[in-house]
Order: structure tokens, then C-alpha cells, then sequence
């Protein structure tokens, strides 16, 4: 990586003082002292360094970051026109290692500043002893400055490419981490705990899981998730799953439904964590049955307020096969007076076979619902007081009136 040339004059060049190069072995000789005490000054400043110096690791990058900043400076006094490749590839490397761990630039950047004003201060004290006049002091210090833009620049380019990384690489665990929760075989906690550490991911007691239909214009905008949301929108259908759903951080109301776009979306139950792909399926169940009109197609359907919805869709076949069997005696009359029939009885027997409420409901006369009523006692008989029948009744009245609903919103 080369040197970036500063936007100032080179000193030793035209109208600059130079700086003698002999000062360069004198300095040397100071290096690992004054390394000392910058290191030590860093660490008694910016507090996430002083926090870090119990990691070994840690205080050797630092120890070689201080080092290697002092010697460029000395290689500018003994060759201004000397490049620092290799020295800038290190704090290009720590600047991207610091993104790769999730530490701030700002922390690093302010490690340079306490750093370098620290140095020059130490080495300026040194160069005072030698009776230097104040022109080379000024070109001491522009080579100090073009030190510091150096390893600056060179950091803040590898912390841009380690951030770029490091967010490519917590998208792919998390990704794994949804995956692994979605699953269909079961997750231990230790292996979320794992996986939920490596993505940065703070592990939740409960959570849901929430399905989007299709985008309107076919774009696949990625929503604007709660907190802490583990979102897949490659999946079909999108979903995404949301940590303590029940918590400040979850769905609240308007926010969360102004957060998906307008986009139509089903969420699945509370689940403990280990059961997120029951709530997986509950929500996609609902949002099948969205896209068919049996649930409101718009707008967020909460898997809760539709239970008995969920259940009486949970197997197509066998509720095509109750309402064939229960309802059976209405297919002997015509369509029209049919349809006048079912939405009597099951108001009727949702109602606690009270005439007057019947009436009310269905905005038709008391005397009406009587007339139907007498006509459905000639069609099922005593089944209408069996209970066992009547919740077979109330049931496959329900999916019929479901099912009618779906067809005139078609």
C-alpha cells in the first residue's frame, strides 16, 4: 500500500529547513523508551485500551502499533523522501482487525491523536536537549504530522475494508442461526448459544416468528425489523424472526406495522426459543390462508386473534370431509334458500338457540328465524340437540361460512 502524499510541503525540500539526518540515530536510540510511555499514555486515556490490556493479544497489537509509528517517523528524519509501505500495511491490517472485532474507529482514531501529540512532546524533549534552532523543530513537527496522516489513513482503510467484511460475515452467521432455529430437527441450547455468540446475537427467552407476502412491485425491500431480528428475505416467503416479541422491542402496534412497508404479514405465536419453527409454521399457515381470503389478505394477522381459524385449516381434507358428512341434509335444498339456512343455524346455535338474538343478527324478523328453524328440524331432526353434532355443526358452518367469504372477496 503507498504512502499517501500529504498535502503539505516535504521537509528538506524547497524553503523547508532540513531536518539532520544524524538526529535519526539519536531518536532511535530513544524509541523504545518513549514506546514506553506512549503506550502507557494510551492506555491511561482512552479507556477501551486500558480495558483490553489484560489480553495479551491486545497489548502486543498495541505495543507494535506504537512502535512501528515511532519508527516511521524516524525512517522520515533519516529519508523524507523514503516511503512506508510496509509500515502502512501493518496499520492498515490493525485498522481492519479492529472492525473484525467489532471496536470502534473512533476508539481507534483517538489512540493515534493521544499517541502521537504524547510522541512528539517525549521527542521533542529529546531534540531540545541537542540545541536545535526552531526552523528544524517546525520540520520536525511536519514530519510528525505526515506520520500521523499516514498510519491514520492507512487504519481508517482497513478498518473501512474490515467493517465491509466483518458485516458480510455476521449476515452469513446469522443467517446460520436462523436456519439452525428454523429447522425442522431439534436445537439444543448449547448450539444456539454457540452460533448466537459468533453473530453477535443476544439470546431471547421466547420469540415469533413473522412471514411477508410478496412485495408489490416484486422487489424484495428488506423491512425495517425490530431490534435484534434475524431476517431471511431469500426464503419463500420472506420471514423474519423476532426476539421477546412481547417485549418493548417487539411488534408494538403501529410502529411495527408502519416498519414493513405496507407489506401484508402473518406472525406466528410465542414460542420458547427452541420452538421457533412451530411458530414458523402457524405463521405461514396464516399467511396461506391470507392469500386465499379466509383471513384479512392486508394488513398484519396475528396468529393469535385466529386460532380456531388456524385449527379448522390445520388439515383441508379432513374439514372438506366434515362439512360433507355433518352437512349432508342441506344439500337436498336449492342454493339460494341453502346458503339463508347455514347462516341461520349457525347463528342459531352460536346464539344459545335464542330467537330474538337470531333475529338481530341476521336483521330479519323473529317470526323468520322460526320458519328456518322449522325447516332445518325437518332436515336434521334430533341431531340439532345432540351435542356431539351441534359442535360438528358449529364447526363445519364455520369453515362454510369461511369458505363463502373467500369466494365473494375473490
Amino acid at each position: 500500500m503507498a504512502a499517501p502524499t500529504p498535502p503539505y510541503g516535504v521537509p528538506n525540500g524547497p524553503g523547508v529547513t532540513p531536518v539532520p539526518p544524524e538526529l535519526a540515530r539519536l531518536l532511535r536510540d530513544e524509541l523504545e523508551s518513549v514506546a514506553d510511555e506512549v503506550e502507557a499514555e494510551v492506555r491511561r486515556q482512552v479507556p477501551e485500551y486500558a480495558a483490553r490490556s489484560a489480553d495479551e493479544a491486545s497489548r502486543a497489537l498495541l505495543r507494535s502499533g506504537v512502535v512501528q509509528a515511532l519508527t516511521l517517523f524516524v525512517d522520515h528524519i533519516a529519508d523524507p523522501r523514503a516511503r512506508g509501505d510496509s509500515i502502512a500495511a501493518i496499520y492498515h491490517e490493525l485498522g481492519r482487525g479492529e472492525a473484525l472485532q467489532g471496536h470502534s474507529l473512533e476508539t481507534l482514531q483517538s489512540a493515534l491523536r493521544v499517541g502521537g501529540l504524547h510522541a512528539w512532546r517525549l521527542l521533542g524533549r529529546a531534540t531540545e536537549e541537542l540545541g536545535l534552532d526552531t526552523s528544524v523543530m517546525a520540520g520536525l513537527g511536519e514530519l510528525a504530522f505526515r506520520t500521523v496522516h499516514e498510519v491514520a489513513e492507512a487504519a481508517a482503510a482497513g478498518y473501512a475494508e474490515g467493517q465491509l467484511r466483518s458485516t458480510d460475515e455476521l449476515e452469513r452467521r446469522r443467517g446460520r442461526l436462523l436456519a439452525l432455529l428454523l429447522g425442522e430437527r431439534p436445537v439444543s441450547p448449547e448450539a444456539v448459544r454457540d452460533l448466537a455468540h459468533g453473530a453477535r446475537w443476544s439470546v431471547p427467552t421466547h420469540v415469533a416468528v413473522v412471514v411477508l407476502a410478496a412485495s408489490p412491485d416484486q422487489r424484495e425491500e428488506r423491512p425495517l425489523a425490530a431490534a435484534g431480528a434475524l431476517v431471511d428475505m431469500e426464503s419463500r416467503p420472506p420471514r423474519m424472526l423476532v426476539p421477546d416479541p412481547d417485549g418493548s422491542g417487539g411488534f408494538g402496534g403501529r410502529a411495527f406495522t408502519l416498519a414493513l412497508r405496507g407489506r401484508p404479514a402473518a406472525i406466528g405465536p410465542s414460542v420458547p426459543l427452541t420452538e421457533a419453527a412451530r411458530s414458523l409454521r402457524w405463521a405461514t399457515r396464516a399467511l396461506g390462508l391470507m392469500g386465499r381470503g379466509i383471513l384479512p389478505r392486508q394488513g398484519v394477522v396475528r396468529c393469535a386473534d385466529h386460532l380456531s381459524t388456524l385449527l379448522l385449516h390445520s388439515d383441508e381434507p379432513m374439514l372438506a370431509r366434515l362439512r360433507s358428512q355433518v352437512l349432508a341434509p342441506l344439500d337436498t335444498v336449492a342454493e339460494g334458500p341453502r346458503g339463508r339456512l347455514a347462516e341461520t343455524l349457525l347463528a342459531w346455535l352460536l346464539g344459545g338457540s335464542n330467537v330474538p338474538d337470531v333475529a338481530a343478527r341476521l336483521h330479519v324478523h323473529p317470526q323468520t328465524v322460526r320458519y328456518r328453524l322449522r325447516q332445518l328440524e325437518k332436515l336434521f331432526g334430533d341431531a340439532l340437540h345432540d351435542p356431539a353434532t351441534r359442535l360438528d355443526l358449529i364447526l363445519a358452518l364455520r369453515a362454510e361460512a369461511l369458505r363463502d367469504d373467500d369466494t365473494s372477496t375473490a
